[in-house]
C-alpha cells in the first residue's frame, strides 16, 4: 500500500486561522525565549571566553616569537656555513637541491625548495633587492657525469618565460661538456660545474660575485633613462624644425 504525502495547504476559515496565528506566535516566543538564554548564559560565563581568548592570544604570540627566534638561529648559523663537496657529494638529489637554497640563503638571497616533478627546469628559486630573481637548476651526480647541452637549453626556454627569471643558472657537482659551457655562456645561462661549487661552497663566495651577475636596474629608472636620451636625440630636431616653420 502506498503511503500518502503530506502536503501543507492554506488554512480554512477563520478557526484555523486562528489555530495558524497561535502556532506562529508560540513558535517565535521560543525562539525568543532561547536567543535570551543562550545570551544570559554567554553574559555569565563572559570570564571563561575571555581567558579563553587571552590563552589563544599568547599562545599565537608565543609561536610567533619563536619562530622569529628559529630563522634568526638558523640564518647565524647558514652566516658561516661552509659545506665541503665530500658533504655535498654525499647528500641525495633533494638535499643537494635544499643545500643550493642555503647557500643562496647564506649570500643574502630569499630563497625557496621548489624542485619536484614537474618543476619546469627549477629547483631553487631566489629573490636579491639588487640582483634580482634567480632560477638554480641543479644536477646532482655520484658517478661524475656532465651535464649536456639539452640542460641548458631547458633552462633557457623557462628561465624568463615561465619563472621570470633575471638569471639561470644549472649547478652540479661533476662537469659540464664543452658545448654545454659553451653554449651556455653565449646565451646567458650560467653554470657551476665541480670547481665553481667548491668556491661557492667551501671559499664561502657569493654566487652573485662569483658568477659577476648585475645589479638590477628599476624598471622605472630605466624606463626615464631611456625617455631622456630618446629626448636628448629628438630635443634639436624639434627645435629646427619649429624655427624653420
Amino acid at each position: 500500500m502506498a503511503r500518502r504525502r503530506l502536503r501543507l495547504r492554506a488554512p480554512r476559515g477563520r478557526d484555523e486561522y486562528l489555530a495558524a496565528a497561535v502556532v506562529a506566535v508560540a513558535c517565535v516566543t521560543l525562539v525568543v525565549q532561547m536567543a535570551r538564554a543562550a545570551q544570559d548564559a554567554l553574559a555569565r560565563a563572559w570570564p571563561v571566553w575571555a581567558l579563553l581568548a587571552g590563552a589563544a592570544l599568547a599562545y599565537g604570540i608565543l609561536r610567533t616569537v619563536r619562530g622569529v627566534r628559529l630563522r634568526r638561529s638558523r640564518y647565524r648559523a647558514l652566516a658561516v656555513w661552509r659545506p665541503t663537496l665530500a658533504e655535498l657529494d654525499a647528500l641525495d638529489d633533494r638535499a643537494f637541491e635544499q643545500a643550493l637554497r642555503d647557500l643562496l640563503i647564506r649570500d643574502g638571497w630569499s630563497a625557496s625548495h621548489v624542485g619536484r616533478q614537474g618543476d619546469q627546469a627549477a629547483d631553487v628559486i631566489g629573490r636579491h633587492p639588487k640582483r634580482g630573481r634567480i632560477v638554480l637548476q641543479a644536477k646532482h651526480t655520484r658517478t661524475g657525469a656532465k651535464v649536456s647541452s639539452a640542460v641548458m637549453y631547458q633552462v633557457n626556454g623557462t628561465a624568463g618565460p615561465v619563472h621570470r627569471a633575471d638569471a639561470a643558472v644549472v649547478v652540479t657537482n661533476g662537469s659540464f661538456t664543452r658545448d654545454a659551457r659553451v653554449w651556455g655562456d653565449r646565451h646567458r645561462v650560467h653554470w657551476v660545474d665541480r670547481n665553481r661549487l667548491r668556491t661557492w661552497a667551501e671559499d664561502g663566495i657569493p654566487l652573485h660575485d662569483l658568477l659577476r651577475l648585475p645589479a638590477r636596474t628599476g624598471r622605472r629608472t630605466a624606463a626615464r633613462r631611456t625617455a631622456a636620451q630618446a629626448h636628448l636625440q629628438t630635443g634639436p630636431v624639434s627645435a629646427k624644425r619649429q624655427a624653420d616653420a
